[in-house]
């Protein structure tokens, strides 16, 4: 059973950093994309940034391009997103996700398995 479990969010002011962990278990980690995504109060999720099964591909949504940074570590079956300069409209349950291919994918309906989720509050 496919398992992930998220950690690191939190409440920070804006401009300030948090750097969200998510760790999987379950399943062959290092041939599958992963993904972040998050979900504004009252909305469906959205995504946030996205990464290859051997992370040389990335790719993020405008509104964090530059400065959110998606990483991985295979060996720990642990993916990462390092967020900084965070602002109030960042604000939102982070959850991540483990896609259906190797390659990067920002389409929701792509990805099989979601965590819990973490909320970030940035407050202003």
């Amino acid at each position: 059973q496919v398992r992930l479990v998220e950690s690191g969010g939190g409440l920070v002011q804006a401009g300030g950093s948090l750097r969200l962990s998510c760790t999987s278990s379950g399943h062959t980690f290092s041939n599958y994309a992963m993904g972040w995504f998050r979900r504004f109060p009252g909305k469906e999720r959205e995504f946030a940034a996205a990464i290859s099964y051997n992370g040389g591909s990335t790719y993020y949504s405008d509104s964090v391009k530059g400065r959110f940074t998606i990483s991985r570590d295979n060996a720990k079956s642990t993916v990462y997103l390092q967020m900084n300069s965070l602002k109030p409209e960042d604000t939102a349950a982070y959850y991540c996700a483990v896609g259906r291919y190797g390659s990067v994918q920002y389409d929701m309906r792509t990805y099989n398995y979601w965590g819990q989720g973490t909320q970030v509050t940035v407050s202003s």
